[in-house]
């Protein structure tokens, strides 16, 4: 599985006119099904005048989740032309939609396949984009006695901390490479237990200590 990946850093717009129709397209990072349907139903609220709203996605690595949606426009004629786009620019974990206004005159399907390409490349070329790693969550869970045997593990592995909580019980979330994973645990624990790196495989359990999954991002 690839760890790299290109995408945008915020919302982006662009915009293309034929023929009295106005194209608006929206393009936004998104990592879940979820996240995307949020933004199709607030770009429907917000121009509720328009006629239709066809979008494209990609997300994760593999390039196995996607989607094209035509909304009511003919088959291939906007979905397939804004993921045409999104994929030229090599980009994942990206929604664009395009809004489209009826301007009275039909343009034929080249023309919305232009049209829907156009403003979706549009969108793209004023992105910023970043390239990103898939990392993988995890939560450190300790008595308050291995504070300063924890702080020092991440500090010393280099790994990004996302979340803290020192309230009742001591947790601490971080980001890890996720072709990293399983070397850079290894290197936390054998920290925390302050014993070398080849023996921590055998410690099954580090008292007071636990290291958690919880998610991929």
């Amino acid at each position: 599985m690839k760890d790299e990946y290109k995408t945008i850093r915020e919302l982006s717009t662009g915009e293309f006119r034929d023929k009295g129709s106005k194209f608006l397209a929206y393009a936004w990072p998104v990592y879940t099904q979820e996240e995307w349907q949020e933004h199709v139903n607030e770009l429907k609220k917000e121009h509720f005048k328009a006629v239709h709203y066809c979008f494209a996605y990609r997300l994760g690595t593999d390039n196995n989740e996607f989607r094209a949606n035509d909304d009511g426009e003919p088959s291939g004629s906007a979905g397939r032309p804004i993921l045409g786009q999104i994929d030229s620019f090599g980009l994942t974990n990206i929604l664009v939609v395009v809004v489209r206004y009826w301007g009275g005159t039909k343009l034929g399907i080249p023309g919305l396949i232009n049209a829907y390409k156009t403003s979706s490349a549009a969108a793209l070329q004023h992105a910023e984009i970043i390239e990103k790693t898939v990392e993988d969550i995890f939560r450190i869970s300790f008595d308050y006695a291995l504070m300063s045997n924890v702080m020092n593990a991440v500090k010393k592995v280099g790994v990004e901390m996302i979340h803290q909580d020192f309230s009742t019980t001591a947790t601490l979330d971080i980001a890890i490479r996720k072709s990293e994973v399983e070397e850079t645990c290894h290197q936390i624990r054998a920290q925390v237990a302050g014993v070398r790196i080849e023996e921590v495989e055998k410690w099954e359990k580090i008292e007071g200590f636990e290291l958690k999954y919880l998610e991929t991002r």
